[in-house]
C-alpha cells in the first residue's frame, strides 16, 4: 500500500513535535530538580557555624550518598555546581513555586482526562483524538510555559561561569531565543558577542540587551565590531585573495550566518547586475527578514578607501531602485575591511545613509580589552 505524501508527514509531525516536547520537558525537570536541591543544599549550610567549611563537608557526605544511590551525576563538583545554579537564580523561586502548585491542577487534569476516555468510548475516532490532543496538548506544554528556566542544565552550567549578571543574562535569552546548542553558546560568548554589541551602543541599549537580548528593529541594531571569522581557517598572517576570503565564507555559510546574527538569509555570491552596458558584480547577497531588506556585503582585505564606500553607494542605489518591492524596506550595504578609517567614512558619505564599513578579523578577541573598552567609554560617556 503506498501512502500518501500529506498523511506520511502529517504522522512525523506530530512525532517530532511530541519527541522535542518530551526532550525540552526532562531539561526542565532537571533544572528544576538541580535548583531545589541547591536550595536545600544552602539551607542546610545555615544550621553550621562555619557555614564555609560545613557547607563543604555537607556537599562531600551528601555526593558520597547520592553517588552510591543513584551513581554518576551526583559527584561533589557537580553539587557545587548546583548550590550556585540557586544562589545565582533563586530571585526565580517563587515563580518556581508557583508552577509547582499549579501542576497539582494538572495532575487533576490528568484524571479528569482518563475518566473521560472512559466514558466516551463510543465517540468516533476523530473524535478521540481530539480529546486526547486537546488534554496532552495542554500537558505537555504546561511545564514548559510555567517555566522560570528556558536552557538544558549543561547551558546553565555554563552560563554560571559568567560572572557579570548583564551579560549572563544576555546570553541566557539568546540562547534560548535562537535555539544555541551548548557548542554554539560558547562559541558566541569566546567571540564577545556581549562586548561587540554594547559597544556600538548607548547606555539604555546596553541595558536592554541585559533584558531583552538583541533586538533588531532598525539596520543599526544589526551591527557589531568586529566581526569574528576564526571559523575560516585563514592564519592571520597567512597570504589570501579577496576570492579566497569569499569561498571561505561560502563554505562556511552556516557559521558566518551565526557570526551575522539575526533574521539572515544567504541569495547569492557575485550578484551580477547591468547598467548603461556596464556589468557589476556584488560579493555577497543577504536578505534579512526581520527588517525585510536586502543586506549587500563587498570583501575587502586591505584598508578601506573612499573608491570602496562609493562603489557599495552605487550597489545599494540600484538594489533600492531596481530590485526591493515597494513594501520592502532600504537596502543595507556592508563593507568588510581589514581595516577601516572613520574619518574617511565620516566624510564620504552622507548622513543618514544607509553604508556601513566593518572591520573583520581571523581570531577570537580578547575578551579582556574588549571589556576594558567597554568600561573606557562608558566612563567617557558618563563625563558628557
Amino acid at each position: 500500500m503506498k501512502l500518501t505524501k500529506a498523511f506520511f508527514d502529517d504522522i512525523r509531525e506530530l512525532i517530532v513535535s511530541a519527541r522535542t516536547t518530551v526532550a525540552r520537558g526532562v531539561d526542565l525537570v532537571q533544572d528544576h530538580t538541580n535548583f531545589e536541591i541547591g536550595r536545600r543544599i544552602v539551607d542546610q549550610e545555615q544550621m553550621g557555624k562555619d557555614r564555609a567549611a560545613y557547607g563543604k563537608e555537607v556537599i562531600k557526605a551528601l555526593a558520597e550518598k547520592l553517588t552510591t544511590e543513584f551513581g554518576s551525576g551526583f559527584s561533589a563538583r557537580n553539587l557545587a555546581s548546583m548550590r550556585t545554579f540557586y544562589l545565582v537564580y533563586q530571585g526565580r523561586y517563587q515563580i518556581l513555586q508557583s508552577a509547582t502548585a499549579k501542576s497539582a491542577g494538572t495532575k487533576k487534569l490528568q484524571s479528569l482526562t482518563a475518566k473521560s476516555s472512559s466514558h466516551q468510548k463510543t465517540q468516533t475516532l476523530s473524535g478521540q483524538s481530539e480529546i486526547f490532543q486537546s488534554a496532552s496538548g495542554q500537558l505537555a506544554t504546561h511545564a514548559i510555559h510555567t517555566s522560570p528556566f528556558t536552557l538544558s542544565w549543561t547551558h546553565y552550567v555554563f552560563l554560571l561561569g559568567i560572572k557579570n549578571p548583564d551579560e549572563r543574562s544576555f546570553y541566557e535569552i539568546e540562547a534560548a531565543r535562537q535555539d544555541w546548542t551548548v557548542r554554539e553558546l560558547k562559541r558566541q560568548f569566546d567571540s564577545s558577542l556581549y562586548e561587540r554589541l554594547a559597544l556600538s551602543r548607548d547606555k539604555a541599549g546596553i541595558r536592554k540587551l541585559a533584558k531583552k537580548g538583541q533586538l533588531v528593529e532598525r539596520p543599526q541594531d544589526l551591527l557589531k565590531e568586529p566581526l569574528v571569522l576564526e571559523f575560516l581557517g585563514l592564519g592571520e598572517h597567512a597570504r589570501y585573495s579577496e576570492s579566497d576570503l569569499e569561498t571561505a565564507i561560502i563554505n562556511r555559510i552556516e557559521h558566518f550566518l551565526l557570526e551575522l546574527g539575526k533574521g539572515f538569509l544567504f541569495e547569492a555570491r557575485q550578484k551580477r547586475f547591468t547598467f548603461d552596458g556596464d556589468h557589476f558584480f556584488v560579493d555577497l547577497v543577504f536578505y534579512n527578514r526581520l527588517l525585510r531588506c536586502y543586506v549587500l556585503i563587498d570583501l575587502k582585505i586591505g584598508r578601506l578607501s573612499h573608491q570602496d564606500l562609493g562603489q557599495m553607494q552605487m550597489y545599494v542605489n540600484y538594489f533600492d531602485r531596481h530590485v526591493k518591492t515597494k513594501a520592502e524596506k532600504a537596502t543595507i550595504g556592508i563593507v568588510l575591511c581589514k581595516k577601516k578609517n572613520k574619518a574617511l567614512v565620516e566624510i564620504t558619505l552622507p548622513r543618514g545613509a544607509n553604508i556601513h564599513a566593518r572591520e573583520y578579523q581571523l581570531y577570537l578577541p580578547s575578551k579582556e580589552v574588549l571589556q576594558q573598552k567597554l568600561q573606557e567609554w562608558a566612563e567617557e560617556a558618563g563625563g558628557e
